[in-house]
């Protein structure tokens, strides 16, 4: 049955002697092999759009950091800074551990290649018994060289800007996700009616600037506030599959969809700035109830802070108990 998840998948395990890896932590990620770009798997996310090789910054800068070496196997997951960002962590890298580990032994590998790893981060790498000691920081080291190198593909994200590309994310990461991490959820007194108060976030973008009236708003009609940046994984996977009704701002902590009930109630407020539709489609995959309110971004802000219309939440509000799917 776990092979089933990549089926009709042709997704490639890249294995490279004395390869060397040179990222600039934001937007590059050189693979290379013999002083040439290995182009297959080597990462160039300029200004959002995905380019080929020739537009990675190796070409004109060069590798000016000190090279270590490491004897041994690694798997590079780096792709810029965006592989510590909760949402890329579920739908980029495990993916792309768990694609390694259907071509590759993962216990024979000696390193992990990762940006910054937080500490939920190593607690989710225990589910491949990979251990601390084995993790390599991308901020400390971004010229490294290794025996072998081994990079996978990308799950999804092939070309373009990210926010297209995700209306292809294949249904089986949802899945595997569902099937590996529901079973491991961590029990604890919450309300089934939630708001995600995401102003503790390090991504700080997205924020609802009358806070504290759509607070109140809610908490009138008994719906529970949760900050959940610094909540352990397991009782965030409880609180989503807990709920039936959950209202939030734009932001990663959403790719917790993945883990809710079939006719969940979920309202995403996000600025109409914000073009990606990721956790609309989640919630199809997933067969949520899904509305999402757009907001003007308040003027010369470019985070997209918004202030929400208390009276356009309410219809939302009422619209979406009153639908049937």
């Amino acid at each position: 049955q776990d092979n089933l998840y990549l089926k009709n998948n042709n997704y490639f395990t890249h294995k490279i002697d004395n390869g060397i890896i040179y990222t600039d932590y934001v937007e590059n990620v050189a693979i290379i092999v013999d002083k040439n770009i290995y182009k297959d798997t080597s990462f160039q996310q300029i200004n959002g759009k995905l380019l080929t090789p020739n537009f990675n910054s190796v070409l004109k800068k060069g590798t000016p950091r000190i090279k270590k070496k490491f004897k041994g196997t690694t798997l590079s997951l780096v792709q810029g800074a965006s592989s510590k960002n909760y949402f890329h962590w579920l739908f980029d890298i495990l993916p792309k551990i768990y694609i390694c580990s259907k071509n590759y032994n993962i216990s024979k590998i000696n390193y992990f290649y990762l940006s910054e790893p937080q500490n939920f981060q190593f607690k989710l790498l225990n589910f491949f018994k990979i251990k601390k000691k084995q993790i390599i920081n991308s901020k400390l080291y971004r010229h490294i060289q290794a025996d072998k190198i081994i990079t996978v593909d990308h799950p999804w994200y092939k070309k373009g800007y990210f926010f297209k590309e995700f209306n292809h994310v294949p249904k089986w990461i949802v899945l595997w996700l569902r099937n590996n991490f529901l079973k491991e959820k961590k029990k604890f007194y919450c309300s089934k009616k939630i708001f995600i108060d995401r102003s503790d976030s390090k991504s700080n973008h997205s924020q609802i600037i009358n806070k504290d009236q759509v607070i109140n708003f809610l908490k009138k009609q008994n719906f529970k506030v949760y900050r959940i940046a610094k909540m352990n994984f397991f009782k965030q996977v409880y609180l989503f599959s807990n709920a039936d009704f959950i209202i939030s701002a734009h932001g990663a902590a959403l790719a917790n969809l993945v883990f809710c009930k079939q006719k969940t109630k979920i309202i995403e407020i996000k600025p109409e700035t914000q073009p990606g539709d990721y956790f609309k489609i989640i919630s199809e995959i997933n067969k949520l109830k899904y509305l999402c309110l757009k907001n003007k971004v308040q003027k010369n802000n470019l985070k997209g802070d918004m202030i929400v219309s208390l009276n356009d939440l309410q219809k939302l509000i009422t619209k979406i108990k009153n639908s049937i799917h």
